[in-house]
């Protein structure tokens, strides 16, 4: 789901304010509806589903804290982010020690409030991979998958969970980083205590520091009031650090002093403040690389890295594919109100082949996208995305590049945009003619265009003479 096709619900009793902030979210895409109190939000939320809930903290008939309360009564899972006033800050830290998302005061500044919105949708969509028991053990700690890699993850949080000792979670985009640490603060001692998170990439440079340490009033432009950071909101409970391989250089010298002395400065500030906190980090890079590079502070790396725990990607796991679809059907069904009741082995076959450079993330949103466009109630290969069906994805056909063919850079987005769809259908054909011995009949059908289309691309992309060397493999095979 596109974070900007997100819906928000703006709670606010003064009106003016409740048309800024309509106006200003609905500009950069967002669905937004208002309500002018808690009890009218509890209503619309009744109705229908929101991903986000802005509100102010001080308001008639129910404020912001119950509202938070009753969100997390009923179990609803959209996040929620308070605006208060200067003299509430206390109120809205022990809010987000309770389940806020986060906060902003008034008078807040447009593009803070932006980028809490947009963290705050990035965090709703990843815990959407949430997970549900499975029968092996692996269910207390919420994955899905009985794979040896994820009985190995489990047999590691056995033992780690409950200690204070820092761990550092690393595997690429999508497998799941964020839930790891999600399971070692349920499963420790401060599982009562404050789950606070921060995506280091998400913030810009300028701020970090700042939403890291806090700041004093007046300690810069816009510090128009005290305000305390991450550390000081997760004292007696867990801090998790994403995308720590982002941490500029600069700042890297703060945090490990910070975290060999266990105490630190807000911005602005000569006092210093300990902290008892538990230190979860994560990221897609790979540190060692990043230290013998210069990048990333060698006694910062070690400081990190107590517990190593690595996240292999799905495709090294393949075998936890038979038990994530199934779930992934149910819940769109759910969502979607419609009644797909499995999946063929021939669709479930091509999906264990596929080599999921997006991982877990990638593979909810195939299964989503082939639900939705499904006819029958059952999923088989055609409703497939192309690219999972034959085995491609963008990246492995250098779409995260935007070199052409040559090595240089096309004048324009609509050339990046031709070069790489013309790999991703040559690469695509090659694979059907594969498929059918180079039959160009039963390859066009597969790929659901007229065989004259076929031919036409197959001229077009060189591909007549492997046609014949397929026929030729066939026939020694039949031979």
């Amino acid at each position: 789901m596109s974070s900007k096709a997100s819906r928000i619900l703006i709670v606010e009793d003064e009106a003016n304010m409740r048309r800024i902030l309509s106006a200003m979210l609905s500009r950069d895409g967002y669905k937004v509806e208002t309500a002018g109190n808690g009890r009218q939000a509890l209503e619309l939320l009744g109705k229908g589903s929101f991903q986000l809930v802005v509100s102010d903290l001080r308001m008639p008939q129910m404020d912001g804290l119950e509202l938070l309360s009753e969100l997390r009564r009923r179990g609803m899972a959209c996040e929620l982010i308070l605006i208060t006033a200067h003299g509430t800050i206390e109120t809205a830290v022990e809010a987000m020690k309770n389940g806020a998302f986060d906060f902003i005061t008034k008078p807040f500044d447009a593009a803070e409030l932006k980028i809490k919105v947009g963290n705050a949708l990035r965090t709703y969509e990843k815990r959407q991979l949430d997970a549900k028991l499975t029968p092996e053990g692996a269910d207390r700690y919420n994955f899905i998958g009985s794979s040896p890699a994820i009985r190995e993850l489990c047999r590691i949080l056995d033992k780690v969970a409950d200690s204070p000792t820092t761990v550092l979670v690393t595997g690429e985009s999508g497998t799941g980083k964020e839930l790891v640490a999600q399971a070692i603060h349920r499963h420790s001692a401060r599982a009562d205590k404050p789950f606070i998170r921060i995506n280091v990439a998400a913030i810009p440079e300028t701020l970090l520091e700042s939403e890291l340490f806090g700041h004093e009033k007046g300690a810069f432009t816009g510090a128009v009031a005290l305000k305390p950071g991450r550390f000081e909101l997760a004292d007696s409970g867990t801090l998790f650090l994403d995308e720590i391989g982002e941490t500029p250089k600069e700042l890297q010298v703060k945090l490990l002093r910070c975290l060999q002395e266990r105490e630190f400065e807000r911005v602005g500030g000569l006092k210093s403040i300990k902290f008892d906190v538990r230190l979860i980090a994560a990221t897609n890079k790979d540190l060692e690389a990043e230290v013998a590079a210069g990048r990333f502070r060698q006694d910062l790396f070690y400081r990190l890295n107590v517990v190593p725990i690595h996240l292999p990607p799905l495709r090294e796991r393949s075998e936890d594919i038979e038990e994530l679809v199934p779930y992934f059907i149910e819940r769109f069904n759910k969502r979607l109100g419609r009644s797909v009741e499995g999946i063929t082995p021939g669709a479930m076959a091509k999906l264990r082949a596929y080599r999921w450079p997006g991982n877990i993330r990638e593979l909810e949103n195939v299964v989503e996208r082939s639900i939705l466009l499904a006819d029958g109630h059952i999923l088989d290969v055609e409703n497939l995305p192309t690219f999972s069906r034959h085995g491609v994805s963008p990246a492995s056909l250098g779409e995260s590049s935007p070199l052409g063919a040559e090595g240089r850079t096309p004048s324009s987005l609509k050339q990046v945009v031709k070069e790489h769809t013309r790999r991703v259908e040559r690469h695509v054909i090659q694979q059907a003619l594969g498929e059918t011995g180079g039959n160009v009949t039963r390859a066009a059908e597969a790929l659901g265009i007229s065989r004259k289309s076929l031919q036409m691309k197959m001229k077009e992309y060189g591909l007549r003479n492997q046609r014949s060397e397929l026929k030729q493999n066939r026939g020694d095979l039949h031979s």
